[in-house]
């Protein structure tokens, strides 16, 4: 699978508190897969990177060569695009190993859209979150 389009989103129920995140990874307008895990305590912006960087890996594993990413998120996009800089240190250690993980491939690209318009991502996120108060 050489391009891949990825949706990612992060829920956290409290900011700080319990989290989750959601990707869908999709190939020709096809979903291949999709992840909704628990992540603990954390903010929403941890989350979100957090779903970026579980994105990642699983684009590696696939193989892929060109990635479009849509985020409802408007700071993981624009410090992404360098248009913030990153200040806070948690956030720091996941940006940078966001940024590693893009170097492994040919040409990427991220686009912030409406949350209208992430609503699958973002529905595995809060299941995540939901499932794991199911089984405590």
């Amino acid at each position: 699978m050489s391009e891949l389009e990825i949706y990612i989103d992060g829920a956290s129920k409290g900011n700080p508190g319990p989290s989750g995140v959601g990707v869908v990874i999709c190939h020709n307008g096809e979903i291949v897969k999709k992840i909704s895990n628990y992540i603990g305590e954390a903010t929403n912006n941890v989350a979100e990177y957090t779903a970026l960087i579980h994105a990642l890996q699983e684009s590696l594993i696939l193989r892929a060569k060109k990635l479009k990413i849509f985020t409802d998120s408007e700071l993981l996009y624009r410090q992404l695009k360098k248009v913030y800089r990153v200040k806070n240190e948690n956030i720091l250690i996941l940006y940078k190993q966001a940024e590693h993980l893009l170097t492994g491939f040919e040409i990427f690209s991220i686009n912030h859209i409406p949350r209208e318009n992430n609503k699958e991502a973002d529905k595995l996120a809060t299941l995540a979150v939901k499932n794991a108060f199911k089984k405590s």
